[in-house]
């Protein structure tokens, strides 16, 4: 095997390899952008109850009242951990972009490059040109 065929094969292994992680870069992107959509529906739910409950006015006396504002409390305090978990999930879900982004990248230039040294293999294996030999006659016929 000469030495431009090899290059094109270890190139074409280069290419498969940058496609899987291409492909693996993809699902973590896929992954990291399915829990922030789960922590943003979460913590809407929950800021939706929070409201919900602090919005009724049918406490019976002053500890169902005081037993009402400790819920919704507690639920406004998760409502902004949700809330936090979500900025940080997003950061995540754009890094995860970003590296897939990347791996394609990655990916294109092995292809280029393996498309490249195929062109060179395919020229060289073509025959010449034979344009060399002269017309006779002059340029009036």
């Amino acid at each position: 095997m000469s030495a431009d065929r090899k290059k094109l094969a270890r190139l074409n292994r280069l290419e498969k390899l940058r496609a899987i992680a291409k492909q693996t870069a993809a699902t973590e992107a896929a992954q990291a952008e399915s829990t922030l959509a789960q922590l943003r529906s979460l913590s809407d739910r929950t800021r939706n109850l929070a409201a919900g409950y602090a919005a009724r006015r049918d406490a019976a006396d002053g500890a169902a009242l005081h037993h009402n504002s400790r819920f919704v409390g507690g639920l406004q305090s998760l409502s902004r951990t949700t809330d936090g978990d979500a900025l940080r999930a997003q950061a995540i879900a754009d890094a995860k972009q970003q590296a897939l982004v990347e791996a394609e990248r990655r990916r294109a230039a092995i292809e280029e490059r393996a498309d490249v040294q195929a062109r060179r293999i395919a020229a060289k294996s073509q025959p010449p040109a034979l344009t060399g030999r002269r017309t006779s006659g002059t340029e009036l016929e």
